[in-house]
């Protein structure tokens, strides 16, 4: 055995590791414990519902609307946990840093593989919700895996980014928070694309824009392939076959570039965080 497969294997012990204890961590002292890995986004979902499908009317000419909507919570929690812990990750881990010397992009990456983890519980959640619900399984289930690892792909790309920026100037956490909050009503989580395209050139204008961000692009085809093929994704928005490259693009770019910068910057975590 050569010495860097001794490295890398040791990497792979040290995230194995890493991805145990934060997983624990995230719940100790709680009552309810790993079941909140659940309730989160079910209590998140039944807000929703209650209020925009029961009073205001949301989603009445759209199939299995319970579903679509638990899909989209469910997919959006997992985009806000995941780049949450990946941005504080390094700093929360400032005494290993100082005590072991290894690739800090473990530590990110073990921060959002937790957040992962609680998607696979939601998505069996989902899947169980939908059988309920009528949704007959189709092949293009198979799907799901590949879309949702480029959106962990992209939240990575935001965690590796805004992580190391974070170890120096401690705002960003809550510029992200912000940023978040803004971000949620422009992703067709709560109210359905055809609303937005509906409402003359300036709506058909906004529904491109939208669908072009990676995180709608991703919901909008999760609920395509999983619950109904009524729903408006990239690829019947968008026209121009080059511009529905765009949200991939964004993912490819903002990881390489994202990698890039942790990795120069990570050489001073120790000094700064």
């Amino acid at each position: 055995m050569g010495f860097p497969n001794i490295l890398c294997q040791k990497n792979r012990i040290l995230l194995g590791e890493l991805v145990k204890t934060d997983f624990k961590l995230r719940y100790q002292g709680s009552i309810l414990g790993y079941t909140w890995a659940v309730l989160r986004p079910l209590l998140m979902f039944a807000i929703l519902y209650i209020v925009f499908a029961k009073m205001l009317n949301f989603g009445n000419d759209i199939p299995h609307y319970p579903v679509y909507l638990l899909t989209g919570t469910v997919l959006w929690n997992f985009f806000t946990e995941c780049t949450g812990l990946g941005i504080n990750s390094i700093v929360g881990r400032g005494d290993l840093i100082r005590k072991i010397s290894f690739p800090k992009y473990i530590i990110v990456v073990s921060a959002t593989s937790t957040a992962l983890i609680n998607l696979a519980i939601n998505l069996c959640v989902i899947i169980i919700f939908a059988l309920i619900n009528g949704v007959a399984p189709t092949w293009t289930w198979l799907l799901v895996p590949f879309l949702i690892l480029e959106l962990y792909l992209f939240s990575l790309g935001i965690s590796f980014l805004l992580g190391a920026i974070n170890v120096k100037y401690r705002d960003i956490t809550s510029i992200w928070d912000v940023l978040i909050q803004a971000l949620f009503y422009a992703v067709p989580i709560i109210y359905p694309l055809s609303m937005v395209l509906s409402s003359g050139s300036f709506g058909a204008l906004a529904g491109r824009i939208i669908m072009l961000n990676p995180i709608a692009q991703v919901i909008q085809d999760v609920r395509y392939t999983l619950i109904t093929d009524a729903t408006m994704t990239t690829w019947s928005v968008i026209n121009n076959p080059l511009l529905r490259l765009v949200p991939f693009l964004i993912v490819i770019v903002l990881l390489i570039a994202a990698s890039l910068f942790f990795r120069k910057k990570s050489k001073h975590f120790a000094e700064e965080v």
